[in-house]
This record gives C-alpha cells, sequence and structure tokens, in this order.
C-alpha cells in the first residue's frame, strides 16, 4: 500500500533499513515504478539522504516539537521517516530526524492512523507544497506509465552495482576457500592412506 501511496505523490525513492525484504502484496505493480534503495541501518541511510541526496529527513510522528502537516514546514527535498504502525518512530529514530510532523485528528475513535493512510496524507500536502504537476487522466482514472523492467525478486530490494560486485567477490572468496579446504583434506586422507599402508608392511 505504501508503495502505491508513493507513486501516486511522486515520491522519487523508497529507502528500507534492516531487511531487504518486504512485503509487495497489494501494490498493484506500482513498487516497479519507485527505485528501492536497502541499508543496513538507520545511520547510514540517514547520512545518505542528507550527505548524498540533500535532503532533510522529517518523521511523521506525534511529539512535542511536532508541527502539523498543513503547516508545510518544508524547506527543500525532504525524505520523510514512518514508523511502526503499532508504536511509531523509536527515540533512535525521533533523534535522528531533522524536524516532526504531525496529522491533526478530529473525532474521539482512534488513537492513531495506519501507515499507509499517513503516509498518503503527508506526502499530498507534500506534493502541493512542491507543486508537482498532477498526472493526466483518461476517463475516471489517472494514466499509468509504462512498467519499468524488474531487476530483483518480487518484494526484495534489488542489489547495487557495487553490492553486486561485493557479492561476486565474496563468491569466488568462498570458491577458493572451498577448494583449499578441499586440498588439506585430500592431503590428509592420502597420508592417512600412507600410514595405514605403512602400518600394514610392518605387520607382515
Amino acid at each position: 500500500m505504501i508503495a502505491r501511496c508513493a507513486t501516486a505523490f511522486g515520491v522519487a525513492e523508497i529507502c528500507l533499513v534492516g531487511s531487504r525484504k518486504f512485503i509487495a502484496f497489494g501494490s498493484h505493480g506500482a513498487i516497479d515504478h519507485v527505485q528501492l534503495r536497502h541499508f543496513s541501518t538507520l545511520q547510514q541511510c540517514c547520512a545518505f539522504l542528507q550527505q548524498e541526496r540533500g535532503c532533510s529527513v522529517v518523521g511523521v510522528e506525534v511529539g512535542p516539537s511536532a508541527q502539523p502537516v498543513q503547516l508545510h514546514p518544508f524547506h527543500g527535498p525532504t525524505a520523510f521517516m514512518l514508523g511502526n504502525e503499532g508504536s511509531g518512530l523509536s527515540a533512535e529514530e525521533v533523534t535522528a530526524c531533522d524536524s516532526l510532523v504531525y496529522i491533526p485528528q478530529h473525532g474521539p475513535g482512534t488513537a492513531s492512523l495506519n501507515v499507509a493512510v499517513a503516509a498518503s496524507i503527508v506526502l499530498h500536502h507534500f506534493a502541493v507544497w512542491a507543486g508537482f504537476p498532477e498526472r493526466s487522466r483518461t476517463d475516471a482514472k489517472f494514466d499509468v506509465g509504462e512498467r519499468p523492467l524488474r531487476t530483483a525478486r518480487r518484494g526484495e530490494v534489488p542489489l547495487t552495482e557495487s553490492e553486486r560486485g561485493d557479492e561476486r567477490e565474496r563468491r569466488r572468496l568462498a570458491k577458493v576457500a572451498l577448494a583449499q579446504q578441499d586440498g588439506v583434506l585430500g592431503g590428509a586422507l592420502d597420508c592417512a592412506g600412507f600410514l595405514q599402508e605403512s602400518s600394514a608392511d610392518d605387520a607382515c
């Protein structure tokens, strides 16, 4: 669902921290229209976004310093950090953010929105503030672009060229280590055979 929200509101890239795998069910092919990038740690992700992408990292969380999203407190390229659906952003994640926004609620029925709904509201506000052009329409639907060629298994962030090189090198070294291990084992077996033959000769 988040992938559909992201493509609908002009998101260029989705960053995943931790697991490379994700649930693609329900995206209806939308996940193929947005770039995916994987990071092992939150620190790596934020450093990339802030230093290489020039983004402000804005957390979506209710908190003392959070501003209502309808005020559009944005200042250029922005990456939004969405938390766990049950517990929200952790203290570490909040600390990693440059600022926070929240979505005001006006009814008593729920303490929070699910993460896909929250993403939709925040991303729509950002798209309006940024002046993104509206997508063309045909009849009662927005036009869908040609689906890009998928470069990884469904539900998994593809490896970058650098990561593919690292993976090839890792496999090469593993093969070398296995070959060396087989050589040592073969030598040990040959030696054991020699000793066994020597013992038999001595017995004669």
